[in-house]
């Protein structure tokens, strides 16, 4: 699990509350508030 504001490396990420997916392509990239449902906390599906 990871939450918001961290840096977790490149990977698709999937909201643990509505299930959006996003994606960060390098290792400088936060991961943001979920913009559908603004949930802070995601896990790494890829």
């Amino acid at each position: 699990m990871f939450t918001s504001g961290e840096k977790p490396g490149k990977g698709t990420y999937k909201c643990q509350k509505c299930g959006k997916e996003i994606s960060l392509d390098n290792d400088s990239q936060e991961l943001p508030v979920c913009p559908v449902c603004g949930h802070e906390k995601w896990n790494k599906i890829g």
